[in-house]
């Protein structure tokens, strides 16, 4: 089978972060596997393996149509069996070239559920309104979430052709491994307490202001615990969140990190992981990532967080600070007893890398082949 997988980058996102191990997995599986890039950027670059082939497409700016000519181009020379778009632009330029690339059949992803396009541009807005349009023009769409199935059926995706496919976590990169590093900017400063962290974009759906919240509570039920944010992004939102922690009394219980490339050594220096969103999230990679590293999480009932932490961990309603500090503590407190359930095994049972391989696989060949 050959196959093309299509994003716009690979900077260090959920999405992108999939598409390079599926592009590996299906090259170490005997497959011919190309990579098309709008533009050749992102840290996940040197992650490709050997049998990978990387195309870029040179987009410009967002005017910049002509890669759709460069991008059918390359599908006609490749005689691909499938063409896997990733992410909402990806989608629609799929869509866009559906007619022109025949037999070439055509796989949306959809990672996300119900997002709030409200706190997006216009062009965020327009781009959505779009792809919802052309829900009817790929052959199967696999969404990485049961809740991103259901969100896309209802905005008129065609349930009949969807499937779910979680994501794949790389335990051989994410293991526990307490000696591994540090994200505390001053280790010296930290104290004896508990580390919680956030890791993800600066961004509307991430909570961070509900975290920070949730956290001015923690710090007076626990003196010594400690906060860090990890994960660039909205430069404008970070300035407001740094003033609004300022704000709660956080001061220098709280570090803002940025973004890291080192990311098993900051799950592994975390005693807890939180991931406080108030919508969108599909399957989230922290979650996965951090359970792989035998670290409890704490989430909002978002997506399949839920499905996805199981016994390990604890999970609260969007938007609740009160709610989301309770969690923590509880976790805390049962992650110092014992009561918890093994986060890694759960990883390893459930959501492996190979399992994800496997079944994508599976629903490629069937689509190439007509069914």
């Amino acid at each position: 089978m050959r196959v093309c997988l299509l994003a716009p980058s690979l900077e260090a996102g959920g999405a992108e972060r999939q598409l390079t191990l599926l592009a590996n997995g299906l090259a170490r599986r005997g497959h011919g596997v190309d990579v098309a890039l709008f533009r050749r950027l992102g840290p996940l670059l040197g992650e490709l393996g050997p049998g990978v082939r990387l195309h870029d497409l040179g987009k410009g700016g967002r005017g910049d149509v002509r890669f759709l000519w460069r991008l059918w181009r390359f599908l006609r020379r490749g005689r691909h069996d499938c063409l896997y778009t990733f992410l909402g632009v990806p989608n629609i330029a799929g869509a866009l070239l559906r007619p022109f690339i025949r037999p070439t059949r055509l796989v949306w992803s959809v990672r996300a559920s119900n997002m709030d396009m409200r706190q997006y541009s216009r062009a965020a807005r327009a781009a959505r309104f779009v792809e919802e349009r052309l829900a009817a023009a790929p052959d199967l769409i696999v969404a990485n979430a049961e809740a991103g199935k259901r969100c896309a059926v209802e905005h008129g995706f065609p349930a009949g052709r969807m499937a779910v496919v979680p994501n794949g976590i790389d335990t051989d990169v994410f293991f526990p491994d307490r000696g591994a590093g540090d994200v505390w900017p001053d280790p010296a400063r930290r104290g004896d307490g508990p580390l919680v962290g956030v890791v993800g974009r600066i961004d509307p759906m991430k909570g961070h202001e509900v975290f920070l919240r949730a956290a001015a509570m923690l710090a007076e039920a626990l003196p010594a615990i400690r906060f860090v944010c990890v994960g660039g992004g909205d430069a404008s939102l970070l300035e407001r969140l740094r003033r609004r922690a300022d704000d709660l009394g956080l001061g220098e219980r709280l570090a803002w990190a940025g973004r890291r490339d080192d990311m098993p050594a900051v799950y592994n220096a975390l005693d807890l992981c939180c991931l406080p969103s108030l919508f969108g999230e599909g399957f989230p990679n922290v979650l996965g990532e951090a359970m792989a590293c035998g670290v409890p999480c704490v989430a909002t009932d978002v997506g399949d967080a839920a499905a996805l932490i199981g016994g390990t961990g604890a999970v609260a309603p969007p938007g609740d600070p009160e709610a989301l500090c309770a969690a923590v503590l509880e976790t805390l407190a049962r992650a110092r007893d014992g009561g918890l359930a093994d986060p890694r095994a759960r990883i390893m049972a459930e959501y492996s890398l190979e399992a994800m391989v496997g079944r994508t696989e599976a629903l490629l060949a069937g689509t190439a082949r007509g069914r």
